[in-house]
């Protein structure tokens, strides 16, 4: 047996996964004998807040606190702790989540020199993560050079979407520089994806589900065939549903307007397209899903109106794109334990027969669809780290 650590680093928090893999093709499954063995969280990098949670799989252990400037030193903390452990011994890969893989990267991908400077030239197109994905893989190449790393990508799942699927309406020239649909939490879809057969009794592998990933990102996808059909992201993380502070879809000629004739530079507008916006601008109280449940403010219960009306109304774009749907599944932290968000969803979802269990649903139950419901409606707990670690077993 052998082991893989998983790193899924996002802006302020680093997330970390050991695996014990078997890497005998003979034995080989969905999860490529993938068994977790221990992880946690690095979190509030760069604040006073910084804290670090190990899970019960290190019987609960916690490390050490260490200078938290930046993932570096993060990185630099994790294997300070790993290796007394005995955790680096049998280490064969580190396997990386990293959000943009542009047209370059459509699958799990060593990594170098080069693919590292490619992607580099991608941050531009994800400037909320694609410098948190990178920092950790320089890190480690200083760290541990000898070490294979392996990056798996969130564009990855979508890349064989029908082009009219990926275009815009743009000269045609710039479809073939790379300006087009990309889509993004896809190793969330994935993961979903292969849990299918598993959770849902007697599934169709071509049949028509919708996946909603609801978290501080947020963004809905038509999967058929364990293939994705259409997504709600595009050529950044930022277009589709509202989220937790990112404005999601809005009029290009909003942009135009807000630079020409408000002043504002790119900087600014990025600033609040990214950053300002999204259930944070729109409430006025917080990004936090949880806390404007528990408000009483009417415009928290605007912006929470206004985010299952988006979720709803791109459900009926995927159901158009796909010719219809047979299940819709919530996974991530608004998907996975926001039943109030759920209830509203399903409810505007009622003229596709769509109908919800209100106790399952209130006890977060994996099927909350009711018995007379035409659509499958499913809670499933997604794991990025997992599907990182199976695709590194399998590249290897």
């Amino acid at each position: 047996m052998a082991n893989i650590l998983v790193i899924n680093s996002g802006s302020s928090s680093l997330k970390f996964a050991l695996f014990d893999v078997n890497t005998d093709p003979v034995e080989e499954t969905r999860w490529q004998g993938v068994n977790r063995l221990m992880g946690g969280q690095f979190s509030g990098l760069g604040t006073q807040g910084y804290a670090v949670s190990v899970d019960s799989g290190a019987d609960g252990l916690s490390i050490p606190p260490a200078n938290a400037a930046d993932h570096h030193a993060a990185i630099v903390s994790l294997l300070a702790w790993l290796e007394p452990r005995g955790f680096l011994d049998n280490l064969i890969a580190v396997g990386h989540r990293v959000v943009h893989g542009g047209t370059y990267f459509q699958q799990a991908t060593p990594l170098d020199a080069r693919s590292v400077k490619l992607l580099e030239a991608l941050t531009s197109l994800a400037p909320l993560h694609q410098p948190y994905s990178l920092a950790p893989i320089k890190a480690l190449q200083t760290r541990l050079p000898n070490m294979r790393q392996i990056a798996c990508f969130d564009t990855a799942f979508h890349a064989q979407q029908p082009k009219e699927a990926r275009q815009f309406a743009l000269p045609y020239a710039m479809y073939d520089r790379g300006f087009q649909r990309y889509g993004f939490h896809g190793l969330s879809y994935d993961f979903i994806s292969r849990c299918l057969p598993e959770v849902i009794p007697d599934f169709d592998c071509d049949a028509k589900v919708i996946v909603a990933h609801l978290g501080n990102g947020a963004s809905l996808c038509a999967i058929q065939s364990r293939q994705s059909v259409a997504s709600t992201m595009g050529f950044t993380a930022l277009e589709g549903l509202p989220m937790g502070t990112r404005s999601g879809a809005i009029d290009a000629g909003l942009v135009l307007h807000l630079i020409t004739e408000e002043g504002m530079t790119a900087d600014d507008v990025s600033t609040l397209l990214y950053k300002e916006s999204g259930l944070l601008g729109l409430s006025g109280i917080s990004s936090d899903m949880r806390t404007l449940l528990r408000s009483d403010k009417p415009r928290a219960k605007q912006a929470i109106a206004h985010y299952c009306y988006r979720i709803a109304r791109e459900i009926g774009s995927l159901c158009a794109a796909m010719g219809g749907v047979e299940h819709l599944v919530f996974t991530a932290g608004i998907g996975e334990h926001a039943a109030p968000v759920r209830e509203r969803v399903v409810a505007q979802c009622d003229w596709l027969g769509m109908r919800l269990d209100a106790s399952a649903n209130q006890a977060n139950q994996t099927c909350i669809s009711a018995s007379d419901s035409k659509i499958g409606v499913w809670v499933i707990p997604t794991d990025e780290e997992r599907v990182i670690a199976a695709d590194c077993v399998a590249m290897l």
